[in-house]
């Protein structure tokens, strides 16, 4: 019998935000520009798009009830270049935002 190797699975984020804060994993930048050019990684732009990882219980009203958020867990969206606080969690950079950051779900 032989055994074959397989890609370890990826770990979810136990990063649990609070209130109407999200999750968020950044796309990648792109490789090269609509010409073909290849981009050094020094000129490459940090992306304004990710995929939510998770997201928060909602905002507190004034009432004390909890407004749940427009956002759920793998939804593409846009935020704003400045977005958020980033942070690692084993090899993967995520921020930690806002839901007003967030500009647009992609659909």
């Amino acid at each position: 019998m032989s055994a074959t190797a397989s890609k370890p699975a990826r770990k979810k984020s136990s990063l649990i935000p609070l209130g109407d804060r999200v999750v968020v994993e950044r796309e990648e930048s792109e490789q090269k520009t609509a010409g073909g050019i290849l981009l050094p990684d020094s000129a490459k732009d940090k992306p304004a798009r990710g995929v939510v990882v998770s997201v928060g219980e909602g905002k507190l009203t004034d009432k004390g009830h909890r407004h749940p958020l427009q956002v759920k867990p793998g939804d593409r969206v846009v935020f704003t270049s400045y977005a958020g606080e980033p942070f690692k969690i084993g090899d993967s950079e995520l921020l930690l935002m806002r839901e007003d950051d967030i500009l647009a779900v992609l659909g």
